[in-house]
């Protein structure tokens, strides 16, 4: 069980914790991550995209000259797909790109993503963010004391911080998560990982062995 300073956002140790080996390390199986982020960019897709083919288009009821005689090519309709405003063949239509992957795997893929930022040693336990107000210039301040200034950071918080999550939002190569939605897309475009104490809580009752049992269960 591998154990983490708990740090202040002046970078000042104020204790230390035990990281659940059952989350923080696990087994690193790349074929996981490849699986779940492509999920999960599957799911972006809208699959809104249509045309409409010779049977949808309008018109074209009648031959646009008789058969023959003319001395080009017979045609039926103004509608095939070698006419201007003629239907398009095999074209888009509306579709769902969704696929499936047991949960089982993709918990699997998280936990792995998370070992393998402790085992980068790029992790950091914080045991808080505070802000009274809407200020990019103090989160700066305390990725600075952290020493992770003008690095990707992806900030993981337990519960919703508003005045947090929007003052970052300008910092580039930083992201801030709840740990509720903490996924594995997210921690892989990120290269360092910041973990509140509360949010590390949240993910060890959402990923631990317990909670696992308890969903085998259910």
């Amino acid at each position: 069980m591998a154990t983490v300073d708990i740090v202040s956002s002046a970078n000042q140790k104020t204790g230390s914790v035990d990281l659940d080996a059952e989350i923080f390390e696990a087994v690193v199986k790349p074929h996981l991550f490849h699986a779940e982020v492509r999920r999960q960019l599957a799911l972006r897709h809208t699959g809104t995209h249509s045309t409409k083919n010779r049977a949808m288009v309008s018109g074209g009821g009648a031959k646009p000259y008789r058969q023959k005689g003319t001395g080009r090519a017979r045609q039926g309709t103004t509608r095939a797909p070698q006419f201007a405003g003629g239907g398009v063949v095999f074209g888009p239509v509306p579709r769902s790109y969704d696929h499936k992957l047991t949960k089982k795997a993709r918990r699997a893929a998280l936990r792995g993503a998370l070992s393998l930022r402790l085992k980068e040693e790029s992790l950091t336990v914080i045991d808080g963010i505070e802000l009274d107000e809407y200020k990019t210039k103090k989160v700066v301040e305390v990725l600075s004391a952290l020493e992770l200034a003008g690095q990707s950071v992806l900030i993981v918080i337990g519960d919703e911080h508003e005045k947090l999550e929007r003052s970052a939002r300008n910092i580039k190569g930083v992201g801030v998560i709840r740990a509720g939605g903490l996924n594995v897309y997210d921690l892989l475009r990120h290269k360092q990982l910041v973990l509140t104490k509360d949010a590390l809580d949240q993910l060890e009752a959402r990923l631990g062995a317990a909670s696992a049992s308890a969903g085998a269960e259910a």
